[in-house]
């Protein structure tokens, strides 16, 4: 019998039409959901759909929940839902938990992969260990926070997705005035300032727990400062995962219960020792997030592995296990550079330069930019030191 998979949102962002691809390919029903008219949509997510419902806003639920009844009556049991978005889980959610669909994670699950302070709870459990923090309240008690793991510390949503609405404070006038810039009706965390960088854990789960895929990246720098401070932005798939993450990553996925989802989980490599949470190059926790890494990644993620991720999510739904044979291993950086600056080389030198090594060439939307820079290129290199020399030149300035 033929599975039915709702896809909401298909066609952003624009690369997830692989995902139906692959889910139509593997002999599943999928049904997509979304705000742009059909019209509009690409040939690729087209031919991928069997069919698509448009709604007026993906934001207004009873709209979207009268598409899921819709394609409940025409085509009976919903089997999945999914958006792979890290926007629509809670929705997802509901919707899943409002029809019975038992695949996925419900209402009940949201707390522990929706609040940054829940999270920790199930960090802990992992046995990982997770940076002190205080739900913002008042300045008096968040001023008494402070003393005792002192300044910077760093403020952002308890749920919040990316790095809007974060801020590094250094000092009590910072303190103040966050306190006159916060959104009233949001709820912030303040956690002690973590020297590190970011390593993460992307991976493939079935339904047992178990990875069937998994790789990671390393963003050298704060995506926080990169949005507050306008500068480029760098990360890279790893060639190879390391030990370390990949245990933390492992213990993560059974402690937070995981199972038949895409993951992308942060973790903090601690640049120097840090009282409490351990040595230099220890691996601590940041937090999760129940979907793919965003933007470009899973395109850089079948680069670095010579694989196609959107298969091995597809074949997991599908299947509950991967057709595909582990590839070979390279690194795949991503440079977007940020329009305004003296750059040394110009983007036809680069493309001159690093033509056999690159993979994507594109200019970011202007709403991915702040994170992303405004022109990327995605390059694949067999070692670090060719990866570091390309990053060197790209990103020169005069």
């Amino acid at each position: 019998m033929t599975k039915n998979f709702i896809f909401i949102s298909p066609n952003f962002p624009t690369n997830y039409w692989q995902f139906c691809a692959e889910l139509k390919k593997n002999g599943l029903n999928v049904l997509g959901i979304g705000d742009q008219p059909y019209d509009e949509l690409s040939q690729e997510l087209k031919n991928s759909l069997n069919e698509y419902y448009k709604v007026n806003s993906l934001e207004n639920y009873d709209e979207v929940y009268r598409a899921v009844a819709f394609f409940t009556y025409k085509y009976g049991r919903i089997d999945w839902l999914e958006s792979n978005n890290e926007y629509w889980l809670e929705r997802d959610a509901m919707l899943r938990t409002d029809f019975n669909i038992s695949s996925g994670f419900h209402t009940e699950d949201m707390p522990r992969i929706k609040y940054k302070s829940k999270m920790k709870e199930f960090y802990t459990k992992a046995g990982i260990p997770v940076a002190r923090y205080h739900l913002v309240d008042n300045v008096e008690n968040c001023q008494d926070f402070i003393k005792l793991v002192g300044y910077p510390v760093i403020v952002k949503p308890d749920n919040g997705v990316g790095a809007s609405h974060t801020f590094k404070l250094s000092s009590d006038q910072d303190l103040l005035q966050f306190f006159n810039e916060k959104e009233a009706d949001t709820q912030y965390i303040m956690e002690e300032f973590i020297d590190a960088e970011v390593n993460s854990y992307d991976a493939v789960i079935d339904s047992n727990g178990d990875p069937m895929f998994e790789t990671g990246n390393v963003t050298p720098d704060s995506i926080m400062d990169i949005v507050n401070n306008s500068d480029n932005s760098i990360y890279h798939i790893v060639k190879n995962l390391s030990d370390d993450v990949r245990t933390a990553g492992r213990a993560t996925v059974k402690s937070f219960g995981v199972k038949s989802r895409f993951v992308h989980f942060e973790f903090f490599r601690l640049l120097k020792d840090h009282d409490g949470m351990g040595k230099k190059g220890d691996v601590v926790a940041l937090e999760v997030n129940m979907r793919p890494c965003g933007g470009f990644s899973p395109d850089m993620m079948n680069y670095a592995n010579s694989t196609n991720v959107y298969k091995i999510w597809a074949d997991m739904i599908a299947f509950d296990h991967s057709t595909l044979p582990d590839g070979k291993h390279a690194y795949c950086a991503y440079a977007g550079r940020r329009d305004g600056k003296d750059f040394v080389l110009s983007h036809e030198e680069i493309l001159e330069k690093y033509g056999d090594n690159l993979k994507m060439v594109d200019r970011i939307p202007d709403v991915l930019s702040g994170a992303m820079g405004n022109q990327m290129y995605v390059a694949v290199f067999n070692t670090k030191k060719e990866m570091d020399s390309f990053y060197k030149n790209v990103l020169k300035c005069n």
